[in-house]
C-alpha cells in the first residue's frame, strides 16, 4: 500500500519519496509511457538503465487490445511488460472523451463504439476500476468526466458534480473488491486508488471539487484538467484541498 515522505521544500517546490507496492518512487518523477504494456521502441531493460521508477500504462486501450483475458493469461500488466517497478494506469477515460461524436456521456458513464471492430461498450466508474484490477497496477486512477475546453462555469461546475460522484462509485466499487464481494480477480492487492480534482479554470470550482475529492479518502490525489496527462503524485495530506493549485 502506498506511503509518502515528505522529505524537502523549497518555496512551492516539493521533493518527497513515494513508497508502492512494486517500488519507491522519487518525486517529482517523468514518468514514461506504456499505452499498450510497453514503451515503444525501448525495452524494459533499457528502462530500468535510464533509471525509470514508475511507467504509465492505458486503461482504455489496453481494454481494447490485448484484451483482459490476455491480461488474466499472464496474471497482470507487471508480468505481461516484464517491469517489476511501480505501474501508474489511467482510467481510460479521457481517450473515451476523444472520441466526441461516437460517444454519449449519462449519469451511468460513457457509451461508445470501439475503434477496433465498431461493437457497442460502456464505461462506467466501476468498470474502470474493474478493468485496472485485473491490469494490477499501483496506482489506479478513477473515472472523472473530461470537460473539454473553453467551457463556462456552470458547465464545469456541472461536470465537477458529476466527477465527484463517479469518484465515490469508484471508491465504492475498489471497497468491495477489496473486502472478497467484487468478483474480480485481484493481481495486485497493495494497489492504491487516487482520486482527481477537476473544475477547469475556475478557482471555485476547483476548490469544491478538492474538498469534496478529498473527502472520499483516497490514498492519493490528483489534478485533472490543466494539461493532458498532466498527473500530480500525491499522499492523503489534509492540506491538499489548499496546495492543489501549487
Amino acid at each position: 500500500m502506498l506511503t509518502f515522505e515528505l522529505l524537502k521544500t523549497e518555496g512551492l517546490a516539493r521533493r518527497g519519496r513515494l513508497t508502492l507496492n512494486h517500488g519507491v518512487v522519487q518525486t517529482p518523477i517523468f514518468m514514461p509511457v506504456g499505452t499498450y504494456g510497453t514503451v515503444k521502441g525501448v525495452m524494459p531493460r533499457s528502462l530500468h538503465d535510464m533509471g525509470a521508477q514508475i511507467i504509465l500504462g492505458n486503461t482504455f486501450h489496453l481494454w481494447m487490445r490485448p484484451g483482459l483475458d490476455t491480461m488474466a493469461t499472464f496474471g497482470g500488466l507487471h508480468a505481461f511488460e516484464q517491469w517489476h517497478k511501480p505501474i501508474l494506469t489511467d482510467s481510460g477515460g479521457f481517450q473515451v472523451f476523444s472520441l466526441a461524436a461516437q460517444a454519449k456521456v449519462t449519469e451511468q458513464g460513457v457509451v461508445f463504439r470501439s475503434h477496433v471492430d465498431g461493437s457497442r461498450l460502456e464505461l462506467t466508474p466501476e468498470r474502470a476500476i474493474e478493468i485496472q484490477e485485473h491490469l494490477g497496477s499501483d496506482v489506479a486512477m478513477v473515472l472523472d468526466e473530461c470537460l473539454a475546453y473553453p467551457a463556462t462555469r456552470d458547465e464545469a461546475a456541472r461536470s465537477t458534480e458529476r466527477s465527484v460522484r463517479w469518484a465515490r462509485r469508484c471508491r465504492e466499487r475498489w471497497r468491495l473488491i477489496r473486502d472478497g464481494d467484487g468478483g474480480v480477480t485481484v493481481t495486485n492487492p497493495g494497489q492504491a486508488q487516487f482520486g482527481i480534482v477537476q473544475g477547469g479554470v475556475f478557482q471555485d470550482v476547483r476548490d469544491i471539487s478538492a474538498d469534496a475529492t478529498v473527502a472520499v479518502g483516497f490514498e492519493g490525489y490528483a489534478i485533472g484538467g490543466l494539461s493532458e496527462n498532466d498527473f500530480i503524485l500525491a499522499a492523503k495530506i489534509d492540506e491538499l484541498a489548499k496546495k492543489y493549485a501549487v
